[in-house]
């Protein structure tokens, strides 16, 4: 009985905190060291394109792909979610990343516009299209 109580509350605080415990990178296409001219780094502000995703149920939310307008930020500023801070820094222009995002490092428990429910995990296919470093700005 009691193995089906310790069961239980360990499905329930999966599904209550997400199933993914920390960020996981998964680079989809490298780009060779020798043609890597610039890496992103913290105070870069960074042209990204994305498809993001919900980990539950793989339900497309959002893509700038679709748009054909990728999305510009200042890299480590906490202008876009944690997961993206972390998961893009380091990336090559034309390098693409699958960032798996735990809810913690995306939206949390406050979810999003209504079409990212609370404590979901995400998932983002992106690709880096420009970096322009910070003392160009």
């Amino acid at each position: 009985m009691k193995l089906i109580f310790t069961i239980l509350f360990w499905l329930i605080g999966s599904v209550i905190a997400g199933e993914l415990t920390d960020l996981k990178i998964e680079i989809t296409k490298e780009i060779p060291e020798s043609e890597c001219k610039i890496k992103a780094t913290s105070g870069d502000l960074v042209s990204v394109h994305y498809t993001g995703r919900l980990l539950s149920d793989d339900k497309v939310f959002d893509s700038s792909f679709q748009r054909n307008k990728p999305i510009d930020f200042v890299l480590g500023r906490g202008y876009v979610i944690s997961g993206w801070d972390k998961g893009v820094n380091g990336m090559c222009i034309g390098e693409e990343r699958t960032l798996y995002i735990p809810s913690d490092m995306g939206y949390g428990a406050r979810g999003a516009g209504g079409v990212i429910p609370p404590n979901a995990d995400l998932i983002f296919e992106t690709k880096l299209v420009d970096i322009q470093r910070q003392d160009e700005l």
